[in-house]
């Protein structure tokens, strides 16, 4: 089958042609036919299998007739994250380029203001992320009445991300006769009755078992411990087939110290997570799809439905937590028929996990050891490569956690048995000298007290030079007599304030029993109010 065989317009076919395809994929074949006949449609098909294009195609032949109007968008496209976002305008770009359609991208991360006027002057595609359009729609900047198709895309991973609620609502601003598209990769059954609810009739089109992995990946599970896990990758990422490469990590902050890692060891690394800045998300991509670096350390943010092409390897560098994320990480490369590499470092502390992701594929993953045949010695040091020396200062904190390993006792020879045996014989003769040192403390403070002599200086005789060193040595005898001295003028003057504190007391006290009264001065009642000296 070809793309004429699905009715698709001419100017649609010419720029499928120029992008360089010409027959669809199992998806694009069985949804397009639905979507352009304008019935609701469930899509589910493994990621990589141009699940974009099943309906990105169909949606740019009906939007072709009709024009918007502002602030009221003609069709919505709901993404899990900004990525997605980004490169499903980029698919809109691509395929329809030979038509007149506008387009309008709601991200976060993106001043409100040029999302404002894009939405002003009206679009046919509105292309967004739940919680920005949330926002917009709360400050009464679009009208979500006039979208005629509703795409939800990635919808297990809007669960993943705890979206559900928000897509629930946004459907209820929508008018009920609108055409409705849900595609995923798996489908839970939350997913279930979310489509049960919002959705009419709908097709289901499944061209694979839910949660399975191209065949054409090569997956392998690389064994290995926590310790060696950075040694293990360098090791992977030093082969000759590797040319480009998407390292995934469960958390930011380990993206963020494996990338600094990698970069001491002279490669061309770029990182992605969510913590980084949309334009600096958008730079490190372009980076890498124009090869400017050749491996990609990212979170799970790119783990859903980046298309690039030329991925050679997919290295999950941590075993992912939910069995899911794994099918969508290795659907990094394999994509469009290509074949692809997938290795997975594992320790003895991710069997539990390798288990679920085994049980939920349905297949069992070979291993194999991370440096050849042998394991990996733990605590010897890797010299192949330039990062040898960036690694250095890691295996000697590692050396300092574990005890030490007894070096094998080297062969004795003649020459070195006598400095062995005279080593220990050091010390008791250390010993003995300080054992010694109190019995020649009274000869050191004599000879300290009695000066070596020295030439007399022509200006002094031997005569005053006895009459200085007897001065001298009266001064301390001096200085001895006059402490008590001071002491004892410091005492005599504590008592002499002393006394001076009694006599003020005594002073106050004997006015305050005194005759004096208030308004009458110090001598008491005057003789003509006092009846007693009167009578």
């Amino acid at each position: 089958m070809n793309f004429s065989d699905l009715h698709l317009s001419d100017a649609l076919l010419k720029a499928v042609e120029d992008a360089g395809y010409s027959t669809p994929s199992a998806i694009q074949a069985a949804a397009i036919p639905t979507v352009l006949m304008g019935g609701d449609l469930i899509g589910v098909a493994q990621t990589g299998t141009g699940k974009t294009a099943s309906f990105v195609l169909p949606m740019i032949d009906i939007l072709a007739e009709g024009r918007s109007r502002a602030r009221m968008p003609r069709s919505l496209i709901l993404e899990p994250t900004r990525e997605l976002a980004a490169q499903v305008a980029e698919n809109f770009e691509k395929y329809g380029k030979y038509h007149k359609l506008s387009m309008a991208l709601l991200i976060g991360g993106v001043a409100f203001g040029d999302q404002d006027r894009a939405l002003e002057k009206g679009v046919d595609v509105l292309i967004a992320t739940p919680g920005r359009l949330m926002d917009q729609h709360s400050r009464g900047k679009i009208l979500l009445s006039g979208v005629d198709i509703l795409v939800i895309d990635e919808a297990d991973r809007m669960l993943d991300m705890g979206f559900i609620p928000d897509v629930e609502k946004i459907c209820s601003f929508l008018k009920p006769e609108r055409q409705t598209l849900l595609f995923s990769a798996t489908m839970p059954p939350p997913i279930k009755k979310l489509a049960d609810q919002f959705m009419s009739s709908p097709k289901m089109v499944e061209v694979s078992r839910p949660a399975t992995t191209n065949a054409d990946i090569a997956q392998s599970l690389v064994e290995t411990d926590s310790r060696s896990k950075r040694d293990a990758l360098k090791e992977l990422l030093r082969a000759d087939d590797v040319r480009t490469a998407i390292i995934f990590c469960n958390r930011k902050t380990t993206v963020r110290d494996l990338a600094t890692s990698l970069k001491r060891g002279r490669m061309k690394v770029g990182q992605i997570h969510g913590d980084m800045e949309q334009a600096d998300r958008i730079r490190e991509l372009d980076r890498f799809k124009s090869e400017e670096i050749n491996i990609l350390v990212a979170s799970d943010v790119a783990a859903r439905g980046l298309d690039i092409k030329g991925v050679s390897h997919v290295i999950n560098f941590d075993v992912p937590w939910h069995p899911d994320d794994y099918v969508h990480r290795i659907g990094r490369t394999g994509r469009a028929g290509m074949k692809g590499i997938a290795m997975t470092l594992i320790t003895p502390e991710d069997a539990e996990a390798v288990a679920s992701i085994e049980k939920l594929t349905g297949q069992k993953i070979p291993r194999r050891t991370a440096f050849g045949d042998a394991a990996p010695q733990r605590g010897e040091p890797d010299q192949a490569g330039p990062d040898a020396q960036d690694e250095a200062p890691r295996s000697r904190a590692r050396s300092r956690d574990r005890k030490p390993e007894q070096a094998p006792e080297p062969e004795r020879t003649e020459e070195a048995a006598p400095a062995r045996d005279s080593a220990p014989a050091r010390e008791p003769a250390q010993g003995a000298r300080r054992e010694r040192r109190p019995a020649r403390q009274p000869e050191a403070r004599a000879e300290r007290a009695a000066p070596p002599e020295r030439p007399a200086k022509r200006s002094e005789q031997p005569g005053q030079r006895s009459e200085q060193s007897a001065q001298r040595s009266e001064q301390p005898a001096q200085r001895s007599e006059r402490q008590p001295r001071r002491e004892a003028e410091s005492r005599r003057d504590d008592r002499r304030d002393d006394r001076r504190d009694r006599d003020d007391r005594r002073d106050r006290d004997d006015r305050r029993d005194g005759p004096s009264f208030i308004g009458f001065g110090e001598e008491g009642i005057p003789a003509f109010l006092n009846f007693t000296a009167r009578n």
